[in-house]
């Protein structure tokens, strides 16, 4: 489904961004790019809108008076969206980043209707001429973030707080449970589907109920920082999502799960003001500088931090794929072989991901 648009630019090393780095011209005549930025969440010290809000922030600082950015925060999916997109193409943005899954269909209505602007639909996956979707390898990370829950645990037992059983999630789910496994093969997840993308306290509530069921170790794919800090408040370990929450949970943070978008968006927006943007697909991780893990807190032995820094590297190089099965094959929760012995699965089956692997305590709603 996904076309890497990253094959076609140069990465220096794996966790450096492969989108060039140029400095901005000083005093163009030319008129400034108008971008726009819609935002699911209000902007908060972290999480999901607040990595996309620093991605505008890295346009603005490469570019300076060559582009004008505007964003519109806490806009819910929906009619809501559709009014918001439709209000920046009127008002003359030249580029429009919708930064949400439930953002792709009014992106995509709105697009039809202003031909001559450009969308970019974060986490989408339909394109048109004047639509192009990017998303990340948030399971790469994930990935990573299941060997330190794995060294970490003392119970071997890891809490996830989910929001939807959509792909992304289940990718994320079912990488941070084979992360575990691969270093303590006895490991469990329990996981609490919430339904909602944003909503602290039935994020925090979630976090508390799975602590009381030997969870020593939490993961999340919510909005807030809600999880990071019942964590903190229970004495228990947590990884960050999205941002570096230590300023959340100073002592519960084990290692944060970073998306980074700045290099990205600033290539798009360069894209526009040179006139060779083109409808594209990126699905970018390690390699690409789009997922970092790192941002290790203070209990968490240099041995574990080294062990998990070289499983990025080799993640960068292409050493390691989470979803290639070993000499054993990978099942699912049922039982069911879900990956060969010997094999990986393949993008597509990436991304139209509708199983749980073993290990995670859960079902789906069929």
């Amino acid at each position: 489904m996904y076309k890497n648009l990253a094959a076609t630019l140069v990465a220096a090393c794996f966790f450096v961004p492969v989108f060039s780095q140029a400095s901005p011209a000083k005093g163009s005549a030319a008129d400034p790019v108008k971008a726009g930025f819609v935002y699911v969440s209000p902007i908060t010290e972290a999480g999901w809108t607040r990595q996309h809000d620093e991605g505008r922030k890295a346009v603005e600082a490469a570019l300076g008076n060559q582009v004008k950015a505007a964003f519109v925060e806490n806009v819910a999916e929906g009619a809501d969206a559709e009014r918001v997109i439709r209000d920046l193409a009127a008002t003359g943005h030249q580029i429009i980043f919708t930064p949400s899954f439930g953002y792709m269909e009014p992106t995509l209505k709105v697009a039809l209707d202003y031909p001559q602007v450009k969308f970019e639909s974060i986490t989408g996956y339909k394109t048109a001429p004047n639509v192009a979707t990017a998303n990340a390898r948030y399971y790469e990370g994930r990935y990573l973030a299941g060997i330190a829950a794995g060294r970490m645990s003392k119970t071997g037992v890891a809490g996830f707080v989910a929001g939807f059983p959509i792909p992304e999630v289940l990718q994320g789910i079912n990488a941070f449970t084979l992360g575990m496994r691969s270093v303590n093969p006895r490991a469990t997840v329990k996981v609490v589907w919430l339904n909602v993308w944003f909503d602290p306290p039935k994020e925090r509530d979630a976090a508390m109920a799975l602590f009381n069921q030997d969870v020593d170790v939490i993961a999340f794919h919510t909005g807030s920082t809600a999880v990071m800090a019942a964590a903190q408040e229970r004495g228990k370990m947590a990884v960050a999502y999205h941002s570096d929450m230590r300023k959340t949970g100073p002592d519960a943070q084990i290692v944060a799960v970073t998306h980074q978008w700045g290099a990205y968006y600033t290539e798009r927006v360069r894209a526009v003001q040179s006139g060779t943007w083109k409808s594209a697909n990126l699905w970018g991780g390690v390699r690409e500088g789009m997922i970092r893990v790192g941002d290790f807190g203070p209990r968490v032995p240099a041995a574990v931090q080294q062990e998990v820094l070289n499983a990025q590297k080799a993640i960068g190089a292409g050493k390691l794929q989470p979803f290639r099965a070993g000499k054993a094959p990978v099942r699912d929760n049922d039982g069911q072989e879900r990956i060969a012995a010997g094999q990986s699965l393949s993008d597509a089956q990436i991304l139209q991901m509708n199983w749980l692997v073993e290990g995670v305590v859960g079902k789906l709603a069929r």
